[in-house]
């Protein structure tokens, strides 16, 4: 996410939802951009965490 606008593009849908169910960014940074409850994960880490068997 190489700006702030994309940022807030991809997160700001997410702060609107008035629930208590985790929410996700996946991406290919590397860089944690988790914030407001919202965690930002890199894709090839939550593919290799989250395998299905």
């Amino acid at each position: 996410m190489a700006s702030e606008e994309t940022v807030e593009r991809e997160f700001k849908p997410l702060k609107n939802i008035p629930d208590n169910y985790p929410k996700y960014v996946i991406t290919l940074d590397d860089v944690d951009m988790s914030h407001d409850g919202i965690l930002h994960l890199n894709l090839i880490d939550f593919l290799m965490d989250n395998e299905m068997i």
